[in-house]
């Protein structure tokens, strides 16, 4: 029983095949992928495909559907519906990080296997950039193809024989590329014998099932070496990532490609050229007289599409796309795209241009001269220079609708944009790419080259991607931006803006928001004037971060303020403080250090709600941790008390007063950090605003910070 079982699903499986492979060829696709839910529905599994590189196949295995995964496959089971993407191009608009693992691609279709209301997979087909453009049938095809591989699987299930994918994706046999033609195998080989350069015929998966004398010689193998192995692994030299993306991106693209290897036998040069079809690439090899051309030069103006340039360049863009997804302001954006964009395309220049407040803004840009920066920037955006896109009235060259524009030399520019003659940028060739979130136009990326260039389709490709990429970054960067200072303003504006001036006492202080994100925090600190000789020295931490948590902070520095101006000693302001914390109700707590200073008597009385214990430096430089009574915190207790504890403060004396984010870090030993913070500052010298840049470099030596801090120096004199 159990072996019929598996012949029938078996049988299940050989007709999913056949669909798959009719599906291929009726649509005029050159590659097809069967994917399988598996139980649970959270996961796509690759079961089945057909002529698709193997690069490719490892990594499309396994595709989690429950998180907003990118790419046709999975949007296809959300939305229970044909996805289509017409073009490489709109595929890098709509899917830019996938875009830039598969800058080769054409058009693609996802269309979910939907039988009543359970969806069973996605069939998958790939269109090679030079496909010709699929009509309404092709979408019709696919979709039957997709309702019949839906109801082969739900009635193998309900026959109690569910297809499940195997341990690896299976890879079918495509279909001939042309028919075969009779001829003498005598004739074809005295035919390819005479030929100069070498004859190789490789399958998708880089096996080469034929090769001639003279094309073995060239790659210093013997033929039974060659037969049946890779390329890649029969000839280790060409085993380098540049080389097998190569042979990939010929099989993704359709396309013929070339380019130039060193033999490392003799050093000498070898011309590899690809011309792919459905059931592998065949290969000419050569070594040419004279010095090859580069594989970008070959593919100039043919619309062949050149490989990857090295794992250079792909180590760039994979820098660029990683950083740019968790760069959290616009200068850090900047400074990305400086670094590895410009290596990865081989570029001179950038510029962002933004539309704000009826203006043109430079927000950043590298390769420009500062006189054109002068004159663009902060230009009006009725003004008549040349800036595409951003002026009044339509913009050109569909910027407007998201679609790039690619300009290959200067005349061409001048014939779409007759302004721009008047604009000297020193460049020859340019990307224009649009800027867009939430659906909206809001500026431009120019990335300048500094020859005339014709923009193949990968590279179009991939800049769609990369300006999709930055439009993301760059509008959660601004984002952020504003609302940080809005952040940093709040806070500032919540904080003295300066503190008194009180004889017999030195003072210092220091604010640092957090790190990392745009809350404001709850961090503060004050210096209350009580008479021409005594001062009130206040430091405190409301819990959180937020608008919330900054009203509740502003509230209690007034508290405080207000108790300690009528005379209330340090643990009555606290406890006054605290009782009026509590009626507030506001759902938080905060800790509070509170110190009445006489310099005049050389002692501080303080009283602690809860908060770091201060640091006492004495005259000969010894530092010792006050060991203040502690009391609750803020909003902990009503009722409760707060003892106080009297510190001397001689001339030459140093109290420091600071919150946790001088001390707390994740990972680390409160107490073992305040020690050391305690040698730290009896160590420093200099003027307070020095040791106090001193202590917070301590506390955060590489400028990032989990939580805001707040600092207060007094020193006796």
């Amino acid at each position: 029983m159990a072996h019929g079982k598996d012949l029938r699903t078996a049988a299940v499986q050989e007709l999913l095949d056949q669909v798959l492979a009719r599906t291929v060829v009726g649509t005029g696709a050159h590659a097809g992928a069967l994917f399988l839910l598996e139980a649970g529905g959270e996961v796509l599994v690759l079961d089945a495909s057909l002529a698709m590189p193997t690069g490719f196949v490892s990594l499309l295995r396994r595709i989690r559907v429950t998180t907003v995964a990118e790419g046709p496959v999975p949007e296809a089971i959300r939305q229970r519906r044909l996805v289509w993407i017409g073009s490489g191009e709109e595929f890098a608009r709509r899917y830019p990080r996938l875009a830039l693992t598969f800058p080769f691609v054409g058009a693609v279709a996802a269309a979910p296997l939907l039988a009543g209301p359970r969806v069973w997979g996605v069939l998958l087909v790939l269109f090679s950039q030079r496909s010709p453009a699929a009509d309404a049938g092709a979408r019709e095809r696919l979709t039957t193809a997709a309702r019949c591989m839906a109801l082969l699987l739900q009635d193998a299930t309900e026959a109690g024989h569910r297809v499940q994918p195997g341990l690896a994706a299976r890879l079918l046999p495509p279909a001939p590329a042309h028919p075969s033609v009779p001829a003498s195998p005598q004739g074809a080989a005295d035919f390819v014998a005479a030929l100069p350069e070498g004859a190789c015929r490789a399958d998708v998966r880089g096996r080469i099932r034929f090769v001639d004398r003279t094309g073995a010689d060239l790659l210093c193998e013997s033929i039974p070496h060659l037969l049946g192995a890779r390329l890649w692994e029969a000839v280790p030299w060409l085993a380098p990532a540049p080389y097998r993306l190569r042979y990939q991106a010929a099989l993704a693209s359709q396309l013929p490609t070339s380019y130039t290897v060193k033999r490392p036998r003799d050093g000498r040069e070898l011309l590899l050229q690809l011309y792919p079809d459905r059931t592998g690439v065949s290969l000419r090899i050569s070594a040419p007289a004279g010095t090859a051309r580069s594989p970008d030069e070959l593919a100039v103006g043919s619309g062949q599409v050149p490989g990857p340039v090295g794992l250079d360049a792909h180590y760039h863009m994979m820098q660029l796309s990683g950083g740019l997804a968790a760069a959290a302001s616009a200068d850090e954006v900047v400074e990305l795209v400086a670094d590895h964009l410009l290596v990865a395309l081989d570029a001179q220049a950038f510029a962002f241009l933004v539309a704000e407040a009826g203006r043109v803004r430079v927000v950043g840009q590298h390769g420009f001269s500062q006189e054109l920066v002068s004159l663009v920037d902060h230009a009006p955006l009725a003004s008549d220079l040349p800036l595409p896109g951003l002026t009044t009235g339509a913009p050109p060259w569909g910027l407007a609708q998201g679609v790039p524009s690619f300009i290959a030399d200067r005349d061409e520019l001048r014939a779409i944009y007759p302004e721009s003659a008047s604009l000297d940028d020193g460049l020859g060739a340019w990307a224009w790419l649009p800027l867009m979130a939430s659906g909206q136009y809001f500026g431009v990326c120019v990335v300048g080259y500094r020859q005339a260039r014709s923009f193949t389709l990968q590279e179009r490709a991939t800049l769609t991607a990369i300006g999709a990429l930055i439009s993301q970054a760059l509008d959660r960067a601004r984002q952020y931006d504003a609302t940080h200072q809005l952040a940093e303003g709040l806070q500032a504006g919540l904080l003295p803006r300066t503190l008194p001036t009180m004889h017999g006492l030195d003072v210092a202080a220091r604010y640092l928001p957090a790190g990392h994100g745009m809350e404001v925090g709850g961090d503060f600190y004050d210096l209350i004037r009580l008479s021409d000789t005594e001062a009130a020295a206040v430091i405190g931490d409301v819990q959180g971060h937020g608008v919330g948590a900054a009203g509740l902070m502003g509230e209690v520095r007034t508290a405080v303020h207000a108790y300690a101006v009528a005379g209330a000693s340090s643990g009555e302001v606290l406890a006054r403080t605290n009782h009026l914390f509590d009626a507030l109700d506001p759902g938080l707590l905060a800790s509070c250090l509170y110190a009445h200073i006489d310099p005049v008597h050389h002692v501080a009385q303080v009283a602690t709600a809860g908060h770091c214990p201060p640091l006492l430096r004495h005259p000969d430089l010894h530092t010792a941790i006050v060991a203040a009574p502690p009391g609750p915190l803020l909003g902990v207790d009503p009722t409760a008390e707060y003892p106080t504890v009297d510190v001397p403060l001689l001339p030459g004396t140093l109290l420091a007063l600071y919150t946790d984010g001088l001390v707390e870090t994740p990972g680390t030993d409160f107490e073992a950090a305040l020690t050391e913070l305690a040698e730290v500052l009896a160590k420093a010298t200099g003027p307070l605003d020095d040791i106090a840049e001193t202590l917070l470099a301590h506390a955060q030596p590489s400028g990032d910070r989990a939580d805001d801090t707040a600092l207060l120096l007094l020193r006796a004199c």
